[in-house]
């Protein structure tokens, strides 16, 4: 594939420094040379202008830094559907999650499109209902257009339906998250699916439901699906995800499908939390799995 890669170090959409540096830290862990040793031409876009909480005045309101989120977001999404124009496999580098509103959404605009989202959360909240106020937890509510964002044609992605959308190994919910989202079509496989059934299982099913009726994929890994202990360098770690191998199994499961996936990501590097680019490395090694690396 001709993979084009798109930084965006945005940390708006959290209250935990770091992240911002994401996209530095999976490029200096040697992402551009690995997926050209799988055989993919590689071109490296660089990264969007994404202002800063130093820079910044919070424009207020249930969520923090809506309005300036909002505009990356529509920068990204159009940077996107630039590169599915020019035939090319967009690779988006965040940054927290909330950049995944213009990835997903790039994705959307030119059909219909199922949302697989590996993460330790269920990012369902809206800005009447987060407790922290934070957009990071909110992209997913964004792209379907629940509460506020009904109305936000920035965020709300109407080539996207619940039913096609899969969370992959969830094990933290707010209360009105958790009520949000047992109401909705969404499909939602916890941490507590993957033991009883095995990773694969899941994962393979998740991209089934993804997939079904779809014109294709958008993959959102957030490195807070695998536990602390593989991936230390996150923005906000939740004990008890995935293993090493499991992980590395469910990007193999992605590049089984890779002819439907549209569109990928991978979000909340923090190399401030990190030792010695660990996590930004494992992410490259993932990334490299899902785009078809194989032992044999």
């Amino acid at each position: 594939m001709n993979v084009r890669l798109i930084g965006v170090p945005m940390d708006l959409g959290a209250d935990r420094r770091g992240v911002d540096m994401g996209p530095s830290a999976i490029r200096y862990a040697g992402l551009a040379d690995e997926l050209a040793a799988v055989g993919h031409d590689v071109r490296d876009d660089g990264d969007l202008a994404v202002p800063t909480p130093e820079t910044t005045a919070d424009s207020g309101g249930g969520a923090k830094y809506l309005a300036e989120t909002a505009e990356v977001c529509r920068d990204l999404r159009a940077a996107v559907t630039d590169a599915l124009d020019d035939g090319a496999f967009p690779l988006v580098l965040g940054g927290d999650h909330s950049i995944a509103v213009g990835t997903a959404g790039g994705a959307a605009a030119t059909g219909s499109t199922g949302v697989v989202w590996f993460d330790a959360h269920g990012d369902f909240n809206t800005p009447e209902t987060t407790p922290s106020g934070n957009v990071h937890g909110m992209p997913v509510a964004a792209l379907l257009g629940r509460g506020e964002f009904a109305d936000a044609a920035w965020a709300r992605a109407s080539n996207i339906d619940p039913e096609n959308v899969a969370l992959v190994g969830i094990r933290s919910l707010d209360d009105a998250e958790r009520a949000a989202l047992a109401d909705s079509e969404v499909t939602v496989y916890t941490m507590s699916d993957i033991d009883e059934r095995g990773l694969t299982d899941v994962a393979d099913e998740a991209l089934a439901v993804a997939a079904d009726g779809t014109d294709g994929l958008h993959v959102s890994l957030d490195m807070d699906f695998l536990d602390p202990d593989e991936a230390p360098g996150v923005g906000t770690p939740v004990r008890g995800g995935v293993t090493y191998r499991e992980a590395h199994a469910a990007m193999e499961a992605v590049a089984d499908r890779i002819d439907d996936v549209r569109t990928m990501e991978v979000v909340e590097v923090n190399p401030i939390l990190d030792s010695h680019n660990r996590t930004a490395e494992l992410a490259v090694e993932l990334l490299a799995s899902a785009l078809g690396k194989r032992i044999l």
